[in-house]
């Protein structure tokens, strides 16, 4: 795992050991790498989105409800 120095400022530093304190998790990379993971994938659902408006635009209107195009969005989102 690689190694790094990063400073945080104080009420971000506070968060982080009240976090670390209560249990939560074991230490603030722990914190800190979570909270990457889950800004990841929230990037990653954003792209997904951006894409298929993206498709959508390109390939003009649709037949399917509203409620079609929910289902088959929460199918592809959930893989």
């Amino acid at each position: 795992m690689a190694r790094q120095s990063i400073s945080f400022t104080e009420p971000n530093d506070e968060w982080l050991k009240k976090v670390v304190d209560s249990k939560e998790y074991t230490s603030k990379s722990e914190i800190v790498n979570d909270l990457i993971r889950q800004a990841r994938q929230h990037q990653m659902k954003i792209d997904w989105i951006n894409n298929h408006l993206e498709k959508a635009e390109e390939s003009g209107f649709t037949g399917d409800t509203k409620a079609e195009i929910l289902a088959q969005a929460k199918k592809s989102a959930n893989g």
